[in-house]
């Protein structure tokens, strides 16, 4: 599948805080510092926006862009993201069975739905989440920063597990992210923003190896890695 974004617009009284264009085939990263507007196009496109932001979103894409069904989003911290006092089971919105077939699918046990959220690891609850957006089977999956509070054998472990979900599940990915190194093999186009606009823009492989941009070669030669939030 492919998605364009045709024009993402997004304004409020005093100034325009993003205005970009995008165009991928299966997999994109989107890439750039705190503030540089990756977390406002991730709401755009959720329909998650502040009421008082003026907004104009302009697309092509083979399906609608509604979220829990076509569109689903995985935070990136997975501890705030449900609810510690509700089991498993009751926080999909999906079936018993579709729960129970994502949970294999992300090699964790269907005991796990008869758990609190507070009895899982940082890496299983990540994985928990990932489960829990694909069983509405979407079209176009949304990850932001999704390793961010994790170790490093828990990162490369969803990592593995979401470039092997990308290819068998056949959805569309959007990666945002501040580890460059993360998506190398993961997403075959990337595009750096900067201030609310895209700089630089082409394919991954083109991007890291040899960047056009100064602000992407001073991301790339700074060593431009993701935050830890939690381990």
């Amino acid at each position: 599948m492919s998605f364009t974004c045709k024009q993402l617009l997004i304004k409020s009284k005093a100034k325009t805080l993003l205005d970009v264009q995008f165009s991928f085939e299966r997999s994109f990263a989107l890439i750039g510092e705190s503030g540089s507007g990756k977390s406002l196009t991730l709401k755009a496109l959720l329909g998650m926006l502040p009421q008082e932001l003026e907004s104009l979103l302009e697309y092509d894409a083979s399906y609608a862009l509604k979220r829990g069904k076509s569109i689903a989003f995985v935070p990136q911290n997975p501890f705030t993201a449900l609810s510690p006092l509700t089991k498993i089971e009751k926080q999909f919105m999906a079936s018993r069975e579709q729960a129970e077939k994502y949970l294999r699918m992300v090699g964790l046990d269907v005991d796990f739905l008869n758990r609190f959220p507070s009895e899982l690891s940082g890496g299983q609850l990540q994985r928990l989440i990932i489960a829990m957006a694909l069983s509405v089977e979407p079209q176009l999956l949304l990850l932001d920063e999704p390793t961010t509070a994790l170790d490093e054998e828990s990162k490369t472990t969803v990592l593995e597990l979401i470039s092997l979900l990308h290819q068998t599940c056949g959805f569309d990915l959007l990666f945002v992210t501040h580890d460059i190194g993360t998506i190398e093999h993961l997403c075959n186009e990337v595009g750096i923003i900067k201030n609310g606009k895209i700089v630089e823009y082409g394919l991954t492989k083109n991007i890291l190896h040899d960047p056009k941009e100064a602000y992407t070669k001073q991301l790339l030669e700074s060593g431009f890695r993701q935050r830890s939030f939690r381990t």
